[in-house]
């Protein structure tokens, strides 16, 4: 329970977020870091949760340093949703930990050029 009221605090936070750029990444990545250690700790089925956010956290924090370089995001972005369009149903090769890997990227990743277009 605890999780999922830390990820919908994490949901929300970044919506109210007035301010700067740099200032939206800090906020998102403390709170993707708060979520990512609760989840390591908690270990077992959390890990995939952990893995999910520990991989925001490099993103988040280049950006939160004024080292957002939108086209080098973009690219990342387009890798990663190619790696995703290729386990389409009959090719799935990956496990569930680089599964929420990707996701987390593809999160992380597009939440930032959204904002930074903003």
């Amino acid at each position: 329970m605890d999780l999922i009221k830390d990820y919908c605090d994490f949901l929300l936070e970044g919506k109210n977020v007035k301010g700067s750029f740099e200032e939206f990444a800090q906020i998102r990545h403390d709170g993707a870091k708060k979520i990512a250690d609760s989840a390591k700790a908690k270990g077992g089925p959390a890990l995939l949760t952990y893995n999910h956010f520990v991989v925001k956290l490099p993103y988040y924090k280049k950006a939160a340093e004024g080292k957002f370089d939108l086209e080098d995001y973009s690219a990342e972005l387009q890798n990663q949703l190619n790696k995703l369009s290729g386990q389409l149903p009959g090719n799935v090769t990956m496990d569930q930990t680089d599964f929420q890997k990707t996701m987390g990227l593809v999160e992380v990743l597009g939440e930032l050029i959204i904002r930074y277009k903003k």
